[in-house]
């Protein structure tokens, strides 16, 4: 059985490793051009978004609760991170 405190490490690492990602790939591409700026924003999407997942998993009882909060908050994650990447909806804070 997994602990809590298991869990929540598991989220932690997986979010380090998403971040490594670009930056390994900067290394080997001239594509891949993230600033500081990006990992801080991307870290704290990813981090920000594994604690309010894993405050939900521990708070929520009802497994059918725990499911919809757990999909709107990815799916929020999605949407922006899809909005800061290439614009969707327009909004100010789009790249360019």
């Amino acid at each position: 059985m997994i602990t809590a405190n298991q869990r929540l490490t598991g989220i932690m690492m997986a979010a380090a490793l998403l971040l490594l990602m670009p930056l390994v790939a900067m290394q080997f591409t001239t594509e891949v051009v993230w600033t500081l700026s990006d990992f801080v924003i991307a870290g704290f999407l990813l981090f920000g978004t594994g604690l309010f997942v894993e405050l939900v998993l521990r708070k929520v009882k009802k497994t059918s609760t725990r499911i919809i909060l757990c999909t709107g908050i990815l799916l929020a994650l999605l949407l922006v991170w899809a909005e800061l990447a290439v614009g969707i909806f327009g909004t100010p804070f789009a790249g360019n």
